[in-house]
């Protein structure tokens, strides 16, 4: 029988799967648009026929929900689920690995989005079924980098040799994580646009470079920054991860795309946005050729329906490699991320793997510290 296999990082893949799957979503989107226009877009074939996804959502979503809820169904499946804690047994004080060992009777795959840092890993802990992480706090968020980097792929046939600015929140943006860390392992480079206070953090500069060889650009302008950039990622500033108010005030507008800007950037460069955006996007560059967020947003879809046909075992392109490489050495000591799920909940275990000689790293949320200082 087959190891079961998790989404709870983008590098439960090597590069050569993820180009498998963004291949597996181009003939994915193919097989939408032609059902779409000739059967009124219900499934000619169902690939996932009787198979429940569980749609577990602690923290609102629109597009990562609704995305997958609808890739799930028009590979002829099923959910079930909650788009609100609050109308689960969790409002009741249900720990969330007494959730997930419930909803992995009931369903063959679930997704799930929690605000805590690491809830993911922890959740595939106890499933036993694949969980796919739909965003884990100020962490994670795969499933985005996958569409991401399909919009990319898409639009110019190789994901090697590009520059991708990221601008706005990119401390708390965790689709900015997972994407700068991806970029990496296909030999691209990032440029980080962001005020001091909201740099990319430094497990996660640590980790591109330690890991893949990249380097990362530190600016602080988006005006007159951008002559060399194959894709602008703009990001909204995450308020709701801000501990202090006055630090928000102080971040909030500082980054606006607007027409203006748009004149003098490359006519070659794309902007995209994991949305929803806030005011960081005039309304005015919508119509600009180079918007791709609404095509990236429908690129979920595809995406996430690549993803759980592989998952749920029915691809001959994968094995079963997983991600191996973060295997736990030390399990005491206590994660300095205060929002890691293990401050939260007495079922997450401390658990550290070795990042590099002389340092570890808690396997939840990634977060990297010196083996002398665990306490």
């Amino acid at each position: 029988m087959p190891r079961l296999r998790h989404f709870i990082d983008l590098e439960e893949f090597t590069p050569e799967e993820v180009l498998q799957l963004l291949e597996l979503a181009g003939e994915m989107e193919a097989r939408v648009r032609y059902e779409k226009a000739t059967q009124g877009g219900s499934p000619i074939t169902p690939l996932l026929p009787y198979r429940v996804m569980a749609s577990l959502f602690w923290e609102p979503s629109t597009r990562t929900r609704l995305s997958f809820e609808t890739a799930m169904i028009r590979l002829g499946g099923s959910v079930v689920g909650f788009a609100e804690a609050s109308t689960s047994s969790v409002a009741k004080g249900e720990s969330l690995a007494d959730t997930i060992r419930m909803c992995a009777h009931y369903a063959d795959c679930i997704v799930m989005r929690h605000p805590k840092d690491g809830a993911a890993y922890l959740a595939g802990k106890f499933s036993t079924v694949p969980v796919l992480n739909g965003g884990d706090g100020g962490h994670l968020h795969p499933s985005q980098t996958l569409l991401d980097l399909y919009t990319i792929y898409k639009e110019f046939g190789t994901l090697a040799g590009l520059k991708v600015a990221l601008c706005g929140d990119l401390l708390y943006g965790r689709t900015t994580h997972s994407l700068a860390v991806a970029l990496a392992a296909f030999g691209s480079q990032c440029v980080a646009i962001s005020p001091a206070e909201l740099e990319l953090p430094p497990h996660v500069l640590h980790h591109l470079h330690s890991r893949y060889g990249g380097t990362v650009e530190q600016r602080r302008e988006l005006d007159g920054g951008l002559d060399d950039v194959h894709v602008l990622y703009m990001t909204r500033i995450q308020r709701e991860r801000f501990e202090d108010p006055e630090v928000f005030e102080r971040v909030a507008h500082v980054y606006r795309l607007d027409r203006r800007i748009m004149d003098g950037a490359p006519a070659e460069m794309i902007v995209m946005h994991p949305l929803p955006r806030l005011d960081e996007i005039a309304v005015e560059v919508d119509a600009d050729p180079r918007v791709r967020y609404f095509e990236q947003a429908f690129n979920g879809v595809p995406a996430r329906m690549a993803l759980l046909l592989v998952l749920m075992g029915h691809s001959h392109l994968f094995g079963q490699r997983g991600s191996n490489w973060r295997v736990p050495s030390v399990f005491e000591g206590t994660c300095s991320n205060r929002r890691c799920i293990t401050h939260f909940d007495d079922n997450a275990a401390p658990e550290f793997y070795e990042f590099e000689p002389g340092k570890l790293a808690c396997r939840y949320c990634d977060r990297v510290r010196d083996q002398l200082t665990l306490y």
